[in-house]
């Protein structure tokens, strides 16, 4: 690469991955029924490469302590005793612009959940949030790329998809395992793109109607010098007379010859004997006309 094309990379913006882990709020109890973060963690990525540049991590007291629960269900779960002597949200809103403005945002659900709670703590304290230059929202371009073939798209059930663990529900521990699904789909994907009838998500494999895939000896033996192969008319499906490509005539045998003349003989008198038949109905006369015919 020129001296330009290293300035033009340098100078792309990079992707930061973050995640937010917040206390679920409820209506009547602690935490005033609001969304109150706990702990922040973010990894800064080269778009070029998809290597990790730069990580940060930090768990953050919230304004009422109580938000936090007691015990968490999780073993690795955010408890009141973890946050109590952990930074506020104001003590480490700088290392936070920093890590978030003027990149790219990308995580899991951030849309709808991340990104409106990043601009809600920075509002709290009276400050501006950091803005993105573009956003990459996981969950919505594997749901449309990817599809549900892993089941729901949530991040633990994705993990588990591709052998990647369980999901820790932390911030930094996140990230990284978003990062690297991401990868995991892309793969997928890419080596789908290249043989789509046969990789594709739900292709069915099916041989081509009226190609020939397998000769065998026998059959070997009825390729033309144009390597056109003629299959003979099966006795019981004769062509279609509405074909245009093939005749069909069933030639009578022993047409020559003397026993070939008795043949048409006993041809004409089986058909006269048959009307004969019909219209007497009787079956002493059809013996007497079969009898007296091959005499």
């Amino acid at each position: 690469m020129n001296q330009e094309g290293n300035v033009a990379a340098s100078s792309a913006p990079q992707i930061v991955f973050f995640d937010l882990e917040t206390n679920v709020p409820s209506r009547c109890g602690s935490g005033g029924g609001r969304f109150h973060v706990l702990e922040f963690g973010a990894i800064v990525v080269c778009p070029r490469k998809l290597v990790e540049l730069e990580s940060y991590a930090t768990l953050i007291r919230p304004s009422d302590l109580s938000a936090a629960s007691v015990r968490s269900s999780r073993p690795e779960g955010i408890t009141r005793a973890a946050v109590a002597g952990a930074p506020t949200f104001e003590q480490v809103a700088d290392r936070i612009y920093a890590m978030l403005n003027g990149r790219i945002w990308a995580g899991h659900n951030i849309q709808r959940f991340d990104m409106v709670r990043i601009k809600e703590a920075f509002a709290e304290i009276g400050r501006p949030a950091p803005l993105p230059v573009g956003s990459i929202d996981s969950l919505g371009v594997l749901t449309q790329r990817f599809g549900r073939r892993a089941g729901n798209m949530k991040m633990a059930t994705l993990a588990e998809y591709f052998g990647l663990g369980q999901q820790k529900h932390r911030s930094l521990d996140d990230v990284r395992m978003n990062l690297e699904v991401l990868k995991h789909c892309a793969t997928v994907l890419f080596l789908e793109s290249s043989l789509p009838s046969v990789l594709s998500h739900g292709a069915h494999r099916e041989w081509p109607v009226g190609s020939s895939t397998v000769v065998t000896r026998s059959r070997s033996s009825q390729l033309c010098s144009n390597n056109v192969l003629t299959v003979p008319t099966p006795r019981k499906s004769p062509p279609s007379a509405t074909s245009s490509s093939l005749t069909y005539q069933r030639p009578l045998p022993y047409a020559r010859g003397s026993f070939g003349k008795k043949y048409l003989q006993v041809t004409e008198g089986v058909k006269n004997l048959l009307c004969r038949a019909q219209e007497t109905r009787s079956i002493t006369r059809l013996l007497r006309h079969s009898q007296s015919l091959f005499r």
